[in-house]
């Protein structure tokens, strides 16, 4: 990279890191009871277990955001991944039926295994994000002419529709409506600090490993012919890319739910900021992802106080319009 779009990489990046240490402070202190800066400062790096505003800032609002926070940085990272090994600018864990699949085994677990430990739950939604991956790559693979963009965004259509038909059947005949009615609209109100110290590893640890096949995924992005000529094993990129995005999204839904189009918006806005290399779209599109969805939670809060309104309906406010655009421009270039 040349030293000048360097510089202003690096200012981008000091930018996000800036709005997202802000934003966390300003989702922390504003809620049905609002506190200063200060007062969250001391509760966040003084907490004393006595004082009850450290109590709410501590045991509910911190874990809260900070699950918007790694969710946030999460769905976006898949995103961007999925973008760049399909070579398809409408990819996104949502759309292509991802969150579906985990979302599904969710509910199966709901139904069939009551008592199971937030670990297991993990485990079942990366099983469900994984199975729904591997059935929309066959289902747009079976036609003539192999797997396109728009083939793709059509399987992972279906498999969606499909799988969230399952998942409401399920949830109406062993009476779960309630308890699954979190999982389709997405929120990050019941993170706890138990499932934040699982959660966080696994995300950090996928999103390093996505990083560091940033290059391969660059020339991936860029079509076959060019990978290959490069010494790039496309097939073998493809299938780690695709097993990193699995990863992340299954870890969020586990505890976030189905929450769509952050992985949709959020790479093309990073790609538009600092160009092509993955090796900086990825990381970047965590920093904007976890900002979008901090926003997102904080505006369902607020919206009407002290009722909460669906965190997944405030970024689909966003996510819908700019896959309209999106589906427009690509129905132009066929």
């Amino acid at each position: 990279m040349k030293p000048k779009k360097t510089y202003a990489i690096c200012l981008w990046f000091i930018a996000a890191v800036a709005i997202l240490i802000l934003s966390t402070f300003i989702a922390i202190s504003y809620g049905a009871k609002s506190l200063s800066l200060s007062s969250v400062w001391s509760a966040v790096f003084q907490y004393d277990p006595t004082a009850t505003s450290d109590q709410i800032v501590h045991d509910i609002r911190l874990p809260r955001v900070l699950g918007a926070v790694v969710t946030g940085m999460a769905f976006a990272a898949a995103g961007a991944i999925m973008q760049g090994v399909t070579r398809n600018p409408m990819a996104d864990t949502g759309i292509l039926g991802v969150n579906a699949g985990a979302s599904f085994v969710v509910a199966l677990s709901f139904a069939f295994l009551p008592g199971l430990a937030y670990s297991g739950l993990i485990v079942m939604s990366f099983t469900g994000a994984a199975i729904a991956t591997l059935l929309i790559v066959l289902l747009g693979s079976a036609t003539p002419g192999g797997l396109t963009s728009i083939r793709l965004t059509i399987a992972g259509a279906v498999v969606a529709a499909m799988l969230h038909s399952l998942s409401a059947g399920i949830a109406i005949y062993f009476d779960l409506s309630q308890d699954l009615a979190f999982w389709y609209a997405g929120g990050v109100a019941g993170v706890k600090w138990s499932q934040l110290k699982l959660l966080a590893p696994i995300i950090l640890a996928a999103l390093i490993w996505a990083i560091s096949m940033g290059r391969s995924i660059t020339f991936l992005s860029l079509g076959d012919e060019s990978a290959v000529s490069l010494g790039i094993d496309t097939r073998r990129v493809r299938i780690l890319g695709m097993t990193a995005a699995v990863i992340l999204a299954g870890a969020s839904v586990s505890v976030a739910g189905a929450i769509g189009f952050v992985g949709l918006v959020v790479p093309h806005i990073a790609r538009r900021l600092v160009g092509v290399d993955y090796r900086v779209v990825l990381p970047l599109s965590a920093l904007l992802g976890s900002i979008l969805l901090v926003w997102a939670d904080f505006a369902s809060r607020m919206v009407n106080p002290p009722k909460e309104f669906a965190i997944g309906a405030m970024v689909a406010l966003v996510g819908v319009p700019f896959f309209l655009y999106l589906a427009r421009k690509e129905g132009r270039s066929m």
